[in-house]
Order: C-alpha cells, then structure tokens, then sequence
C-alpha cells in the first residue's frame, strides 16, 4: 500500500482519489480537455479502472463514488451506457452519478429510474454489494422509512459486513438530523463496535459520528462553540480517539482503500482535542494527500491541513 511508502511531507494537495495513483490518473483525463473522442476515451478508461477492482467490493465502491462525484456534470455515464446499454458496471455508474446528483441538489427526479437500475445489477450479480450500497443512499435521499432502509442494510451486510460507505450511509440516516435518534445512533454503534475488527473498512465510524457531533456543538456558537474542544475530554469519546491515534498510524494497520481519509479524521481529530504534537504521526501517514471534509470546517481545506501540519511537526520534534 502506497500509504506508508510516499514521502512524508512536501505541498498538501486535495485529492479524492486518496493513494489510489490508477484512479487519480484517470480523474486527471477526465479534467482535461479533449477532442471529440474523448469521451469514448474517458469511458473505457471509467470502465477498465471498474473491471479491474474484481470482487474487492471496498475498492470498488472507492472508485465508483469518486468517478461518480466527478463525473455528476458530464454525460458519461449516459454515453457509457449507451455503449453498453447491458454491462452491469456502466448501470451501475449511471446508478452512482444521479445519487451524487441527488445528493447535491437535494431533488431526485429519476428515483424509479435508479431503483430499477439497482435491482437490474444486483439480480445478474448478486454477490456484489454495490447495487445495494446505491440503494440505500437513494433511501436515506428519499427519506423511505426504517423498515424498507433496513432490509436494504441487511442485503448489503449479507454481501460484505463491513462496508465503509454502507456504514457511513446508516451513521447519517440514524441520525436526529434526518431519520432517527441519538439513541439510535449510540446503539449502531455500540452494535457496530462489538464486532468489528480493529482494521476493518469501516473502522473509521465511530470517530466519525464524533466529529459530526462535535461540528453540531460548534454549529450552535456562542459559549457551545468555545467549549466544545471539551468534549474530546469525555472519556468514551477520549477512548475512541486513543484507540484510533495508536493503532492508525502503524505501518500496514489499515489496508482499506479510503485508509487515507480516515487518517486525515484521525489527525483532525486529536488537533481538535488540542493533542496537536500526538498528531503528527497521522499528518506523516497521509504523505499531504488532503480530504476536504472534515478541514474545511476550519477554513480552507489546504491551508488548515498545511498549517496544523506544521505545528504538528514542530510540537513533535519540540521545536
């Protein structure tokens, strides 16, 4: 894994494809300029990149959703499709870019569309948890109640138990915020981290549902906001964040394909908690290579990365 074999420093870049070098050479292409076969071009390089993941179903939904949020204001998965209007992956990413369009825009006008696309992959591949994986995020789009979301969550878990983005999609749905309550939440959890290995894809859930709640604190302002670094301090959330700082950073711990992101939460995380200088061997791990959440709710993604970056370093070596 390129992870732990990338320089340790050097510019911080934003970069969705995390350490997956196939896939940032093909997110490349598609921001480039091209000719007018450039599209067909750009959809056999999206439909290589796919077929090549195989049955890692984490690696292969890393590249379907980051393909998929670039290409959400293009036409190619409409051209792909039109191509091979009978290949299950080009289905799929049609599948991926209207939920990312939904997503964004907070309609979703295809809605049938999408659910027959999802059913139509996952009746010719039922192994896959992809199909799936959509479908649930078009629930939680949608709102559809607990009882259908469910069903869904448990054909994923069936396929692949600890998918990352399945895992993420039932944190967000469960919440007070949209479908459910915080009581719901900590018994996902608690239910979720009962079993789960250390290293799993999804590994990085409980860490994430506190930093979603520790934005929500500071979202309120005024004295919750200059309090709420103390909620690193209690001690279930403190426990998470120490568990997360010494296993992460060890050399080939985690193998997922989003390994990158969760270490950029990590590091966030304990800058958050003012642990700064016991950050730096996560700001090492991520080689500058930046996720733009959770940073950009300090600022700017790049700078707030780059500048705790440097303090992290310098607190280290005491400096």
């Amino acid at each position: 894994m390129a992870l732990f074999n990338a320089r340790r420093g050097g510019r911080a870049r934003l970069a969705p494809e995390l350490d997956d070098k196939e896939l940032g050479q093909v997110l490349k292409s598609l921001l480039q300029q091209g000719t007018p076969l450039a599209g067909d071009i750009r959809v056999w390089q999206i439909s290589n990149l796919v077929q090549e993941t195989g049955k890692d179903w984490d690696r292969r939904t890393h590249r379907f959703l980051v393909l998929a949020r670039c290409a959400a204001e293009t036409s190619l998965a409409a051209l792909w499709l039109a191509h091979e209007p009978k290949n299950a992956d080009a289905v799929l990413f049609r599948a991926w870019v209207q939920l990312v369009r939904a997503n964004r825009t907070g309609v979703m006008p295809e809605v049938a569309e999408v659910v027959n696309d999802c059913y139509r992959v996952a009746e010719s591949r039922p192994e896959d948890p992809g199909p799936w994986v959509v479908l649930l995020g078009v629930m939680r789009a949608t709102r559809q109640p607990q009882r259908d979301v469910f069903r869904v969550w448990r054909e994923v878990k069936a396929r692949d138990p600890w998918h990352r983005e399945a895992f993420l999609q039932m944190l967000r749905y469960l919440s007070p915020d949209e479908c459910g309550s915080h009581l719901q939440v900590m018994e996902f959890l608690d239910a979720a981290q009962a079993r789960m290995p250390a290293n799993a894809p999804a590994a990085g859930l409980e860490l994430t549902a506190k930093v979603h709640q520790y934005h929500k604190v500071l979202a309120l302002g005024g004295l919750h906001e200059l309090t709420a670094g103390s909620n690193w301090a209690q001690p279930p959330v403190a426990a998470c964040l120490e568990r997360a700082r010494t296993l992460w950073v060890r050399p080939g711990f985690l193998q997922h394909a989003a390994a990158v992101a969760d270490l950029n939460l990590l590091a966030y995380s304990l800058v958050a908690a003012n642990r700064t200088s016991e950050a730096a061997d996560a700001f090492r791990s991520v080689a500058g290579l930046v996720t733009h959440w959770p940073w950009y709710h300090r600022g700017d993604a790049l700078e707030e990365f780059t500048r705790w970056r440097t303090r992290a370093l310098q607190a280290a070596s005491g400096s």
